[in-house]
């Protein structure tokens, strides 16, 4: 029974393993939303713990206001 399904999981292997060669015919073009964009709208959604990016997005801004604000300041 074992040498029976030999060839079937070495073909299977095979299959999975090989790629396309004519390239990224099915793949995007390119993502046009930056990460913070991303960020954004899943922190807008109803996803449980959504809220948690948006706070997360408004603590680096306020941390990267801080930073420009002490950086005008220093000599």
């Amino acid at each position: 029974m074992r040498l029976k399904a030999l060839p079937f999981l070495l073909v299977t292997l095979a299959i999975a393993c090989g790629g396309s060669q004519s390239g990224d015919s099915g793949a995007v073009a390119g993502d046009t939303l930056t990460q913070r964009q991303r960020d954004s709208i899943l922190a807008q959604s109803r996803i449980p713990g959504a809220r948690g990016v948006g706070r997360a997005m408004q603590a680096a801004d306020s941390i990267s206001a801080r930073v420009r604000a002490t950086d005008s300041v220093t000599p």
